[in-house]
C-alpha cells in the first residue's frame, strides 16, 4: 500500500533527527535513563525505520521514545501528540469496513494508513502506558487493535481520555468523525 518512496533526502533525515532530538530532550520524563546519542545511532542504522518515523511526525504524530525493550535492543517509539494525529483524522477502522461503506466512504482507514507507514495501532495496554506520560486524547479519540471477535461482528475499538481515566468505547468499524484518528507505535 505505500505508494511513496520510502528513503528521505539526506535534508529530510536531518530535520526528523533534529525534531526527535528536540522532542527527546525536552521530554525526559517519558524515557529516563535512556541517552540520545544511542537511540540516534540505532535510527542512523535503520534509515527504513526513520523514514516511517518521518511519516508519524509529518501527519502530526509527535513519535518519542516511551520505552525501552533491553532483551531485544529496541527504542519503542509511540505517537506523543496532545491529541489524535490530525493527518490521520476522520478514517474508519479498516480496509473491509472501508469497501463495506455504501455512501460518504472517507478517504482511508487506520489499519491502511498504518500499514503503509510500516506502524503499528496501540493495542489497550499501549494507550494506557502512554497516559502515564499524558493526558492524551482529551478533546479528540484514537483506534485501537481490536480483537479479532469484536471485528467479526462489525464493530471496533477506540479510546480517548475524560475525567481523568481512559475509556474504551465501541463503534461500527466503518464509522469515522473529525475528531477520531489512530495512534501509533515504532519498534527500532
Amino acid at each position: 500500500m505505500t505508494n511513496k518512496s520510502s528513503e528521505l533526502t539526506l535534508e529530510q533525515r536531518d530535520e526528523i533527527l533534529t525534531a526527535l532530538k528536540a522532542r527527546f530532550e525536552k521530554n525526559m520524563h517519558r524515557h529516563e535513563g535512556l541517552e540520545w546519542t544511542k537511540v540516534q545511532a540505532k535510527l542512523e542504522e535503520n534509515p527504513d525505520k526513520l523514514w516511517s518515523l518521518n511519516e508519524m511526525e509529518a501527519t502530526g504524530g509527535e513519535p518519542d521514545v516511551v520505552e525501552y525493550d533491553l532483551q531485544k535492543d529496541e527504542y519503542i517509539f509511540y505517537d506523543c501528540s496532545a491529541e489524535s494525529p490530525k493527518g490521520r483524522r476522520s478514517v474508519c477502522y479498516d480496509r473491509e469496513a472501508l469497501e463495506a461503506r455504501k455512501k460518504h466512504k472517507p478517504e482511508n482507514s487506520a489499519m491502511d494508513m498504518a500499514a503503509s507507514m510500516n506502524i503499528e495501532i496501540l493495542t489497550e495496554e499501549q494507550y494506557r502506558t502512554l497516559q502515564k506520560f499524558g493526558p492524551f486524547d482529551q478533546k479528540t479519540s484514537s483506534w485501537i487493535q481490536t480483537p479479532a471477535d469484536i471485528r467479526k461482528l462489525g464493530g471496533a475499538l477506540f479510546c480517548d481520555y475524560r475525567y481523568g481515566h481512559v475509556f474504551v468505547y465501541h463503534n461500527g468499524a466503518d464509522s469515522y468523525y473529525g475528531a477520531r484518528g489512530f495512534r501509533g507505535l515504532l519498534k527500532v
